[in-house]
């Protein structure tokens, strides 16, 4: 007995520590890195709340400091609050010559979207380079002394615990057990929100749906530069179906103008490129490098097609964020429908075939005789930026999830909203951009031509504001669970509010609504409105026009 008793003492003392060291517990627990992430846990933080930030990324800033460096911000006046602060931040940056490593600042040029990129009278800088976003990004860590835990996954499956429509905690594949009294995802993939039981929708819907106009299947509708404007034969020979399908282009017809389907707008990675010799690496021969999937761009090049550096748009240091542009270009188009619900194992699959195409497609560029030697010789003068995503051979590390899961939640924001057609109840910031959505697929035409099909552009009169319903669920789904990235809209409102300077408004206003739901104990959607907007405004959130 003498040995029985501190025996059991010892296995007593070591289960306490072992539950310590494996269980957290704060206010509000935020699952996501993201930007929207980083600007909550500030938030939360300045209204004396206790907060931690679980992040399956180590990096932090998702986009932002993942190679969209080049903006979308469409009207600059409505970014207020952390979001403006983040850009302030980028200004006070680039205003020191140490910033300036690989060119002079007299010769960077200053193109922005819209406006100069360093807006010397609001001391704002909207372009910029990754690792700037991610050292800002690491500063409010730093001086928040934000509670942050990297690479830690969400259990998708029985992770999530509920109890009277709250979640009380969730648990991570690593076995940790994080418990809050109010939750927000922040993540691109809106998984937490999937776990807690929330409704959601994946691809388009259909017009019918919410009495749009921009929704659906969008067959013959060119409102960027992403089409295919010449006959150009869909099979292996020329006009000769019976050869099978050129690599990249769907067998499947692309449904009828309006439809909803389960389709999702073409994801890709936002390359930082360098033009300086010493600071740039050449694009390496992907080990599985196969030219015939890239036969349908030399096609597109015989026609006559010249815009290749359209998108490669300056950012400081003699360095690009290298979009998409074109009919054939880094957006991977069609190979990303299961990515919002598939396992961890299989996103990491389409996002490694991702890297994939768009590595073998740099080098198809810079090397293949197909290419025209003008194109040539100028990517001759590009290659990866060196001091870029150095843990990760310079490639960035999040890949542009331009959208996934969409809450179905207290109010749906629809085209209506965006193009002001309606008023917006209970606004919690403000978007400006287009109705932006990038190609979904590429089919056959009945001539037997291959064509794109998705890509729209509309364009707001003047900016709108955002409900404080797109970032709640419906109480009976969930009462203490915000959700500022995949917010309830439908695609097409999403393709004006996806853009990350909202992501971060968004991200600031739940927070504030978090904490005052944790103040009064009540649930997110009972909230005070006029309380929450009177936070708002104090901290220089921009409401309505």
């Amino acid at each position: 007995m003498r040995l029985f008793f501190p025996l059991l003492l010892s296995i007593l003392i070591f289960s306490c520590t072992t539950k310590q060291k494996d269980h957290f517990e704060a206010d509000i627990i935020i699952y996501g890195g993201t930007s929207a992430g980083i600007t909550a846990a500030v938030q939360a933080k300045k209204m004396g709340k206790s907060v931690i930030v679980v992040s399956p990324d180590r990096h932090l800033g998702g986009l932002s400091s993942g190679g969209l460096g080049f903006t979308d911000t469409g009207n600059k006046a409505v970014i207020g609050g952390l979001a403006r602060e983040f850009y302030h931040r980028l200004y006070l940056h680039y205003e020191q010559d140490s910033a300036w490593k690989w060119q002079k600042r007299e010769e960077y040029g200053n193109k922005g979207q819209g406006t100069p990129a360093i807006d010397g009278e609001n001391r704002t800088m909207w372009i910029f380079e990754p690792h700037a976003a991610e050292r800002v990004f690491e500063d409010f860590v730093k001086e928040n002394q934000l509670e942050i835990h990297r690479n830690e996954w969400l259990d998708r499956e029985g992770g999530v615990v509920k109890e009277n429509g709250e979640i009380t905690s969730f648990r991570t594949l690593s076995g940790k057990i994080y418990r809050g009294k109010v939750f927000i995802d922040a993540t691109y993939e809106g998984d937490l929100m999937a776990a807690a039981g929330v409704s959601y929708h994946v691809g388009r819907e259909g017009n019918s749906m919410y009495d749009e106009t921009w929704n659906g299947v969008q067959v013959g509708v060119y409102q960027h530069r992403h089409y295919f404007r010449d006959s150009i034969s869909a099979y292996k020979i020329p006009g000769d179906p019976s050869s099978g399908l050129l690599p990249e282009i769907s067998p499947n017809p692309p449904g009828k103008n309006g439809d909803g389907d389960k389709l999702l707008q073409a994801y890709n990675f936002r390359m930082a490129l360098s033009r300086n010799p010493d600071n740039r690496v050449p694009f390496a021969k992907p080990a599985n490098y196969d030219p015939a999937r890239y036969e349908l761009l030399a096609r597109v090049y015989a026609a006559g097609w010249n815009q290749t550096f359209e998108k490669y748009d300056p950012i400081p240091n003699l360095k690009t964020d290298t979009n998409n542009h074109g009919p054939f270009s880094t957006d991977y188009i069609g190979k990303n429908y299961d990515y919002p619900e598939a396992s961890y194992e299989r996103r990491t699959e389409i996002i490694n075939e991702h890297e994939d195409y768009q590595k073998g497609l740099m080098y198809f560029l810079s090397n293949d005789p197909q290419v025209p030697e003008d194109v040539r010789k100028e990517m001759a003068n590009y290659g990866l930026a060196k001091d870029e995503f150095t843990d990760n051979d310079n490639w960035p590390h999040q890949i542009y999830v331009r959208e996934a899961r969409r809450m179905i939640g207290a109010y749906v924001m629809t085209e209506h909203d965006v193009l002001g057609a309606k008023a917006v109840p209970q606004p919690v910031g403000m978007g400006s951009y287009s109705l932006d959505s990038h190609n979904t697929q590429r089919f056959v035409t009945p001539g037997g031509f291959v064509q794109n099909e998705g890509d729209i552009g509309v364009h707001p009169k003047q900016p709108y504001s955002i409900s404080y319903g797109t970032l709640v669920p419906k109480k009976e789904e969930c009462s203490n669970l915000l959700v500022p990235v995949c917010v309830s809209s439908s695609h097409t409102a999403f393709g004006s509010i996806r853009m990350e300077p909202v992501f971060m408004i968004l991200g600031q206003s739940a927070a504030a609504a978090a904490s005052l739901a944790i103040d009064e104990g009540i649930a997110v959607q009972d909230l005070d409105y006029e309380k929450l907007r009177k936070v708002l405004l104090e901290e220089k959130q921009v409401l309505e026009n």
